[in-house]
C-alpha cells in the first residue's frame, strides 16, 4: 500500500476474487483523480498493438502510468480500473498484458478494485481494450 489513504478490502464476508483484483479499496483521501478511457495509442498518436490484445493492454498502462506521474501519483494510487475489452476473444490477451505488466506495478498484489466489461466495439475498430481509473492522488 503506498500510503494510509488506500487500503485493501478482501473481505470473508464475501466471494474471494477470480483474478487480479481486490474486492474494494477504502480511501480517506480527499483528492480523487478520475482518468478518463485510455487506449493503445503511442506519444505520436499511433495504434499500438493493431490486432493484439495484450500488446494494447501493455501500452494503455503506459499510459495510465504516465498520467498519474503528471500529476505526482502512480499505480499504487489507483484505488479501480474499468476495463472494457471487445469480445471475449480478446479477454485472453487483455489478461496475458495484464500479466506482463502487474508484476511490476504492483508487486505485493495490492490489486485496485476492477470491473471487467465484454463489448462489442469501442471508438475505433483498431481499439480492442479500454481502460479508465479513479486515483487517490496523496498529499
Amino acid at each position: 500500500m503506498a500510503g494510509s489513504h488506500r487500503q485493501v478490502v478482501n473481505t470473508k464476508s464475501a466471494p474471494q476474487p477470480i483474478g487480479a483484483y481486490s474486492q474494494a479499496i477504502r480511501t480517506s483521501a480527499s483528492d480523487l483523480l478520475f482518468i478518463a478511457g485510455q487506449v493503445s495509442v503511442d506519444m505520436d498518436g499511433n495504434v499500438v498493438g493493431v490486432g493484439d490484445a495484450a500488446a494494447q493492454t501493455r501500452q494503455i498502462f503506459e499510459n495510465l502510468g504516465n498520467i498519474l506521474a503528471s500529476q505526482g501519483a502512480s499505480m499504487s494510487d489507483v484505488l479501480e480500473f474499468t476495463t472494457y475489452v471487445v469480445g471475449r476473444e480478446a479477454s485472453e490477451g487483455y489478461r496475458q498484458g495484464r500479466s506482463d505488466v502487474y508484476p511490476n506495478l504492483f508487486p505485493n498484489q495490492d490489486y485496485p478494485a476492477n470491473t471487467l466489461l465484454i463489448i462489442s466495439g469501442l471508438a475505433s475498430e483498431d481499439f480492442l481494450v479500454e481502460i479508465s481509473a479513479v486515483a487517490a492522488i496523496p498529499e
